[in-house]
């Protein structure tokens, strides 16, 4: 069965006109189980993770201060979001969240963290909407168990995953490969084990040929055992802040692209959603609903 990480928690209200999409992570599980891709019995409640694995990625002081609420102004407005004691537990339940799915992943094939892909969060501070790093997290989780040897990271948000980078920089056990827009936000890029940094509008061909290419190589050059795939759906036309020019069916041949991989090599794969920011709120649900149909095609 398709396993699905939601809590209301994840919902956590923002200021008025902010644009950070809360409103998705209500919205998406409604169309799924709308449509009829799930039942209410796919999804469950995530717990939130022990510090002992959210310090195993993040420096202790950095993990400190986030519990105390102890971050400076700069800081703050590095990560986007206004701090408080509800957002920090919310942080906390979504790494479990990631991790929980990625057990789930083990016995199912794939499992689905609805929020998360926080790929911007370095070792000692957060940024761009993220404030702890749910795949360096989940990767760390999963070797520290040994529940994983070699763990690969498909980062596809249209932002680059600087902080995932910065993370695995030295750890020949995880590798790091990032598609994003060339000119788009971070504007200081880190070095991941392979980027490719895509012009504006760049569209469904380019996109597409370059993934399967990318992707092909990296699964026999590294040969994973198990894979993260960071899904956001930033890439498309329509978001405000992508720059790129996808589809919503590229997104669609996107995803089966990367879970068919995963299914045909036997490599547990846990997705999480990552960004999307279209002015219509529709078309963010529609694209990010294209996984968990693929999903639900491709396992079940």
């Amino acid at each position: 069965m398709l396993k699905i990480s939601w809590s209301p928690l994840y919902c956590h209200p923002l200021p008025e006109g902010h644009r950070f999409p809360m409103e998705k992570y209500n919205l998406l599980p409604e169309q799924l189980i709308y449509e009829g891709t799930v039942t209410q019995e796919n999804f469950f409640e995530p717990i939130p993770l022990e510090k002992k694995w959210i310090t195993n990625t993040h420096q202790e002081s950095y993990y400190q201060k986030l519990i105390d609420l102890n971050l400076s102004k700069s800081e703050i407005r590095a990560t986007g979001f206004p701090l408080s004691s509800e957002l920090i537990q919310r942080e906390i339940l979504i790494m479990g969240g990631s991790v929980q799915a990625a057990l789930f992943a083990k016995d199912f094939g794939v499992g689905i963290n609805i929020a998360g892909g926080t790929h911007h969060a370095f070792s000692d501070r957060g940024e761009g909407f993220c404030l702890l790093n749910d795949l360096g997290i989940t990767a760390n989780y999963l070797l520290e168990n040994k529940l994983a040897k070699r763990v690969l990271i498909v980062d596809l948000d249209v932002h680059q995953g600087n902080g995932t980078a910065e993370l695995f920089r030295e750890n020949p056990a995880v590798f790091t490969f990032s598609m994003h827009g060339e000119k788009n936000y971070p504007h200081r890029k880190e070095v991941s084990d392979l980027d490719i940094a895509l012009p504006d509008g760049a569209g469904d061909e380019l996109f597409l040929s370059l993934l399967e290419k990318s992707l092909e190589e990296v699964l026999i050059q590294f040969q994973p055992d198990f894979i993260l795939y960071q899904s956001g759906v930033d890439a498309l036309k329509t978001d405000k802040l992508g720059r790129l020019g996808m589809s919503i069916s590229g997104i669609q041949q996107r995803d089966k692209m990367v879970l068919t991989y995963s299914k045909q090599g036997d490599i547990p794969v846990m997705c999480c959603m990552g960004g999307g920011y279209s002015t219509r709120i529709r078309d963010v649900i529609d694209a990010h609903a294209q996984l968990y149909r693929v999903a639900q095609e491709l396992y079940f």
